[in-house]
């Protein structure tokens, strides 16, 4: 091996001590750095060729090469922020982010196709309520259907300004006031004197319309109930038409109904309630209470529901009581909540993505969405400590938090740069005495060179 040879390794040496230290001083200039991952330096020894003069054919090193590695799934100190959006991965997930690819026009912007990773989770809204984090990239997820809360299965950049309140599912109808003995249908709209359908809202809080019809009353056969009288009540789909995928009392389409008995004593209090069949529904005792359940069924993709229609309590005047008695015209609430209005967003371990309304009740707008890959450390880094997927990492797969191995989030917190201060100093002493021992060999060629030049003076 000539000197010349030593030169060109010395300076392969320098190179990768350089590389080294760039290394290094990019780990500790990114020590505050939320969501880095730090860059170890890896070296090579590089062979010129193999000589047959060697014993063995043994191989003659002519050189290093350093090669930077990036360890994606080191997991970083997760700490606490007074930053309500924020969120940090606690596992090996990569948050699916978007670059804009324009200026915002009119409330909107533009994205770019392209798909990044990031465990930079810290988010906050900008001015069209999309949430961004401090490197510039927008958080991709599931949407939420604005009228039906249903999640779409289609990624997109969530934005979460000026949240519609969705009624919510309806689980118990009032009724009060006394019932005429010629029957009506309620509830009646107090201005036309006319029965007017009672809203309902399903899971997907779409409205619907109830009717609820009572007969004229009849004289009670039962002996135990002298002087008092006996209603059927029939809830039915008030626009079985036009509303055909709502369908009463688990019948086969919107025209099937749902039948009940109730029976009130002398005084005009309730005394029961039965089904269909003639079988008590409850207890029956004073006291207690006499709801009537009313199966609701949908072809439309909500959930089966079964609403209580709330008639008050047995044995007593309050509730529904016949009209000789309460001469109110009866009347029905809803329990379902129809009104709100929108004061912000707030983040859950899950994903859920909440809007907070000033009736105290929360909804879901989007869930984040998380992604991982079969070798983490193949991707690409670019800049905001952000990656793209290469051959050597593999597909992205995106999904749910927690799905495919992702891991789950941290609420109000962000993840802390994986650099080690204290070993990357010393590393930087060592990458320093290595680098200067590599030029005290160019300088000692340098003199054995000039002694061979000398020779021939």
């Amino acid at each position: 091996m000539s000197i010349f040879n030593s030169l060109t390794t010395a300076v392969a040496g320098i190179n990768a001590q350089s590389t080294a230290f760039t290394n290094l001083s990019n780990n500790i200039a990114n020590s505050q750095t939320v969501g880095y991952k730090s860059s170890d330096t890896s070296f090579q020894d590089t062979v010129s060729n193999n000589l047959a003069s060697y014993a063995q054919g043994q191989a003659v090193s002519d050189g290093v090469t350093a090669y930077t590695t990036s360890q994606t799934q080191k997991q970083g100190t997760i700490s606490a922020s007074t930053n309500t959006l924020s969120l940090a991965i606690s596992g090996n997930g990569f948050f699916d982010v978007s670059e804009p690819s324009g200026q915002a026009t009119a409330g909107t912007e533009t994205f770019s196709n392209q798909q990044y990773f990031t465990r930079n989770g810290d988010f906050s809204q900008d001015k069209n309520g999309y949430l961004v984090n401090t490197s510039g990239y927008y958080l991709n997820g599931y949407m939420a259907d604005p009228k039906t809360g249903t999640l779409s299965s289609d990624l997109t950049q969530i934005k979460v300004s000026n949240v519609a309140f969705r009624p919510t599912e309806t689980t118990t109808l009032t009724m009060t006031g006394g019932i005429s003995s010629t029957g009506a249908t309620y509830p009646i709209d107090p201005t036309t004197n006319a029965p007017t359908p009672q809203t309902i809202y399903d899971s997907t809080s779409q409205a619907h319309g109830l009717s609820v019809t009572w007969s004229a009353g009849t004289a009670s056969t039962s002996p135990d109930n002298v002087g008092g009288s006996t209603y059927t009540v029939t809830v039915a789909n008030a626009a079985p038409t036009t509303d055909t995928g709502m369908i009463v009392g688990g019948g086969t389409d919107s025209t099937s109904t749902a039948t009940y008995t109730v029976d009130f004593d002398s005084t005009g209090a309730i005394k029961d309630v039965k089904d269909s069949t003639g079988a008590l529904i409850g207890t029956g005792y004073t006291g207690s209470d006499a709801t009537l359940p009313i199966t609701l069924n949908y072809t439309d993709g909500a959930a089966a529901q079964t609403i209580n229609l709330d008639l008050g309590t047995i044995g007593s005047s309050a509730g529904v009581t016949t009209a000789a008695t309460n001469s109110t015209t009866p009347t029905i609430d809803s329990d379902s909540v129809t009104t709100g209005t929108y004061q912000g967003i707030s983040m859950e371990s899950d994903g859920s993505i909440m809007a907070t309304f000033s009736n105290g009740d929360t909804q879901v707008v989007g869930k984040v969405a998380l992604a991982s890959f079969a070798n983490p450390d193949g991707l690409m880094a670019v800049d905001g400590q952000a990656y793209e997927a290469t051959s050597a990492s593999g597909s992205a797969k995106v999904g749910m938090v927690g799905a495919n191995g992702t891991g789950i989030l941290k609420t109000s917190s962000t993840e802390s740069s994986t650099t080690d201060l204290t070993s990357d100093l010393s590393s930087l002493i060592v990458t320093q005495e290595a680098y200067t021992a590599n030029t005290k060999i160019v300088t000692t060629a340098d003199t054995l060179l000039q002694a061979t030049i000398s020779m021939i003076r």
